[in-house]
C-alpha cells in the first residue's frame, strides 16, 4: 500500500493521464499509438523506469508479448496492449494468458489505454485466470476507486509484494468461497440459534442446508431479501426499597443470626 502522499501524487498522474488521452477526443488511435499511452502510463503514473524496468517486444516462445513489468531480474507481470478504438475481448484474454502461462508469469495486465484489466493467471489443468479488477480511467467519477486499485501496481507497492494482499482481498471475497463459509459448521450453528430466538424453532441440520443450497443454487431477487434483526430480550428489573439494604429488595435481606 501507498501511503497517503503517494497515493495523492497517484491521483493526480491519473488524472493528467485522462486529461492528456482520454479527454482529448482520441477515438481512432491504432495499436501503436495506444502503445505510447501507455507508455507514459507505465513510467509517470506507475512509477517504472523505461528500458531499464519496462521491457518492451519480450519474446515468447517465438511470439512477443507488449510489456513484461521487471525489477530486479524479476518479472512482475506482464501488460498487452490492444489498440484504443477495439473493445477488449476474449479472445484478447486468451492471447495474453497464454503469454503468461508459457513464460511462468503470474499476472497479467490487458489494456486498451482507456479499460484496464488485471488478471491471475492459475497454473492449473486447464490453465485458467481470475479477473481481480477492471477500471475505465475516462470515468472520472470512478478516479479514487482507481488509486485503490492501482496503487497495487505501482511500482513502490511492487517492490514490497503487494500483489499477495491484492489476490487475498480477491480470494476472500470470491463468491465461492463465500458460499463455503455459508455451509460451514459455524454459521450453521449461529442460524440454528437465531431461528431459536427468534421463532422459538428447533431445527435439523437438514432443513437449514436445504434452505442454503436453495439461497445458492436459485438466482433470487436481492430486493426481496430482507436484513435478519435479532429479537432483543427485556429483562424486568427489581426496583430496591428503602426497607433493605441499597438495591436489595427485601424478600432477600441478609437474615439476622442474633448476634449483637
Amino acid at each position: 500500500m501507498l501511503t497517503t502522499l503517494k497515493q495523492q501524487k497517484l491521483l493526480s498522474a491519473l488524472k493528467a493521464y485522462r486529461k492528456e488521452f482520454l479527454d482529448s477526443g482520441l477515438k481512432e488511435l491504432d495499436e501503436s499509438g495506444t502503445r505510447i499511452m501507455i507508455n507514459r502510463f507505465l513510467s509517470d503514473v506507475l512509477g517504472y523506469k523505461q528500458l531499464e524496468e519496462i521491457k518492451t517486444e519480450y519474446m515468447i516462445k517465438g511470439t512477443y508479448a507488449d510489456y513484461v513489468i521487471q525489477l530486479d531480474k524479476t518479472r512482475h507481470f506482464l501488460v498487452e496492449v490492444k489498440a484504443l478504438s477495439f473493445e477488449l475481448s476474449e479472445k484478447h484474454l486468451r492471447q495474453t494468458i497464454n503469454y503468461g502461462a508459457n513464460e511462468g508469469i503470474e499476472y497479467a495486465l490487458l489494456t486498451n489505454g482507456k479499460s484496464f484489466e488485471f488478471y491471475k493467471i492459475i497454473f492449473e489443468q486447464p490453465i485458467s485466470s481470475r479477473l481481480i479488477f477492471t477500471l475505465d480511467l475516462s470515468d472520472v467519477t470512478g478516479q479514487k476507486n482507481a488509486v485503490n486499485y492501482l496503487q497495487h501496481l505501482h511500482k513502490d507497492s511492487v517492490a514490497k509484494n503487494s500483489f499477495k494482499q491484492l489476490w487475498s482481498r480477491c480470494e476472500a471475497t470470491d463468491p465461492y468461497n463465500i458460499a463455503g463459509i455459508i455451509f460451514s459448521d459455524a454459521v450453521l450453528k449461529c442460524i440454528k440459534k437465531l431461528i431459536k430466538t427468534r421463532y422459538n424453532e428447533k431445527c435439523e441440520d437438514e432443513t437449514i442446508l436445504s434452505a442454503l443450497h436453495k439461497i445458492v443454487a436459485d438466482k433470487m431477487n436481492p430486493a426481496l431479501v430482507k436484513p435478519f434483526k435479532p429479537v432483543r430480550v427485556k429483562t424486568k428489573k427489581i426496583k430496591a426499597t428503602g426497607d433493605g439494604p441499597a438495591g436489595v429488595p427485601p424478600h432477600v435481606q441478609p437474615e439476622e443470626t442474633g448476634q449483637a
